[in-house]
């Protein structure tokens, strides 16, 4: 498959900027440790489901001490419906655990620091970070691996291969990136019957169009 360019990488990132340059996460929380614990639940759940999910969950446990003391079945009752339920509940417990063990409390905003809580990897450490702080990380999903195959802009077989990639050729504005690529292949660049006459703005930068017409 056929590489961007520079003009056609630029030209992405132009249009990218235009149409989602105010986008946000489509989870819903209220502080840091609420996100933290709607992005771990997201790893591999849909965030309409995690949405579903979390009410109920932070009403139980509003904050890390609370959590750190949780009952570790009522948790997976709670969280059932997400996929992975039981590993989740206790990783859940696990990362509050530490929160208050060791950074008394408040959930650390700091990439090294937050990798070392249960259940939190480097994509889920960056889209805490973007989301949070507006930090010119880049994560890449099922969606961004996705389209950023099908734009050229990369060819790498690993997300942080993929991450790395994106993050050198695009350089600024990641955050805001990062939340388009995301937007962009959940809702019309999709992995089953993309909509590139109807919605595609980005039709003229593809390079794999024209494989999408078997499926």
């Amino acid at each position: 498959m056929k590489k961007a360019t520079k003009k056609e990488i630029e030209g992405i990132k132009k249009a990218l900027l235009e149409r989602y340059g105010e986008a946000v996460t489509e989870l819903t929380y209220t502080n840091a440790y609420e996100l933290v614990i709607a992005v771990a639940l997201s790893a591999q759940c849909t965030d309409k489901r995690v949405n579903l999910i979390t009410p109920a969950l932070f009403k139980a446990y509003p904050t890390p001490q609370a959590l750190a003391n949780a009952d570790i079945n009522d948790v997976k009752s709670l969280i059932q419906t997400c996929s992975f339920f039981n590993n989740k509940a206790i990783n859940l417990i696990a990362m509050a655990k530490r929160v208050v063990e060791v950074y008394g409390g408040e959930i650390p905003l700091d990439e090294k620091e937050l990798v070392t809580l249960a259940g939190v990897g480097q994509k889920t450490a960056h889209v805490v970070l973007i989301e949070y702080t507006g930090a010119n990380l880049m994560a890449v999903d099922t969606h961004v691996f996705r389209v950023s195959h099908r734009l050229g802009l990369s060819d790498d077989s690993t997300a942080i291969a993929t991450e790395a990639t994106l993050a050198k050729k695009l350089k600024t504005n990641l955050h805001q990136l990062h939340h388009g690529l995301v937007l962009f292949g959940r809702y019309i660049c999709t992995a089953k019957n993309p909509k590139c006459d109807t919605e595609c703005f980005l039709r003229e930068y593809c390079k794999s169009r024209g494989g999408f017409k078997a499926r």
